[in-house]
């Protein structure tokens, strides 16, 4: 069977105008319960991730080990980064089992947006700076707190969730973009689109704080406009596209029967516990150059065309499918489970969800 990777990635790339370059990720590094930035050192920690990125990849990963690293599963070698975000699962209604839910691949959109940026009449955006970290969305989360639009870091973060369902010609809702930060209650024929912006501003001071958000912030209009004073300095913002392949369980629910069964690894059948993290591996000296050199609306590199630019390296597809990492927790993630990796209880909210450990699990 051709990876999903493959076949979705031509819808993907055509969902988001103005993308001033792409780094694509093939089938994931590695999924276990292991999160560096919110758990430095744990094993496990609390629920089930998709990685991408630089092999070095491991609980206590920091800059320069990720810097050493021998590969990496996403296709610009510049960029020993690594990207995750919570794995999805069916749950089935019938035999009340998880499964995982396969998707194609991530495809990170770095995005020159934002007052601080030349074409804007900014100053410039600044390449990341070593042993930066940052976090998107909340795993705790099952419900809207703000009024959309109010237009606070509280609210944008909110609206910085996005999915879109999608269909194929002729089907009900077709290219029609669903943007409520919950899950549909359909099938979506051609994969279900979530999206996560992250924040483009920073402190100029901290490459991480103790929430891992307060050091950065959102443009105020979330794509565009100012960083707040508290966060002066103009980054590239980063936009995540995960599609997975909802419609390979089409057969086993109904939906005018059944509840929405997909639900993440943090216990989430609502949607609104999409979250992603971010931490920094890049070669700083080549994505300064690229931000700086690399956004000439009178070449390909103004279009998005990752290969246009000199200062990028675009690897291969079967070059960065045998980038691989063994996971390092030892237990079974994938077939059919009784119950979700770690102690993640399904929590339908509207509060938010408890965080438990593994060793304080109260009974699904």
């Amino acid at each position: 069977m051709r990876p999903i990777y493959l076949a979705l990635i031509p819808v993907i790339l055509s969902q988001s105008a103005h993308a001033w370059f792409r780094v694509a990720c093939t089938l994931p590094l590695v999924q276990e319960r292991v999160d560096p930035i919110v758990a430095p050192g744990a094993n496990p920690s609390n629920h089930v991730h998709t990685v991408h990125g630089a092999n070095h990849f491991a609980p206590n990963s920091t800059y320069d080990t990720l810097r050493t690293s021998t590969c990496t599963n996403c296709l610009v070698a510049e960029d020993l980064s690594n990207y995750w975000f919570p794995k999805l699962y069916f749950h089935d209604p019938n035999t009340k089992l998880f499964e995982p839910v396969p998707n194609g691949g991530l495809l990170v959109y770095y995005l020159n947006r934002g007052n601080g940026d030349k074409s804007n009449g900014g100053p410039g955006l600044k390449a990341f700076p070593p042993g930066f970290k940052m976090i998107s969305g909340s795993a705790v989360r099952r419900a809207r707190k703000h009024t959309p639009l109010e237009g606070s870091q509280a609210e944008l973060a909110e609206r910085a969730v996005e999915w879109e369902c999608l269909r194929y010609p002729n089907a009900p809702g077709y290219n029609s973009v669903d943007r409520k930060t919950g899950f549909p209650d359909t099938d979506c024929e051609a994969g279900l689109n979530a999206r996560i912006h992250m924040p483009a501003c920073w402190d100029g001071v901290n490459v991480d704080s103790p929430n891992h958000v307060s050091h950065v912030a959102y443009l105020s209009g979330l794509d565009n406009g100012a960083c707040p004073s508290t966060h002066p300095v103009p980054l590239l913002k980063l936009l995540y596209e995960v599609t997975w392949d909802v419609h390979a369980f089409a057969s086993r629910w109904d939906p005018s029967k059944n509840a929405w069964p997909f639900v993440y690894a943090t216990g989430d059948p609502t949607g609104y516990s999409w979250h992603a993290d971010f931490q920094n591996g890049w070669e700083t000296t080549a994505l300064q150059n690229a931000i700086d050199k690399c956004n000439n609306p009178n070449d390909p590199t103004g279009s998005g065309i990752t290969e246009a630019c000199s200062f990028l390296t675009v690897t291969s597809v079967g070059q960065a499918d045998k980038c691989r990492l063994a996971p390092v927790v030892n237990e079974v993630i994938d077939g059919s489970l009784k119950k979700l990796p770690g102690c993640n209880p399904l929590q339908t909210g509207p509060q938010d969800a408890t965080i438990y450990s593994d060793n304080n699990c109260p009974s699904n």
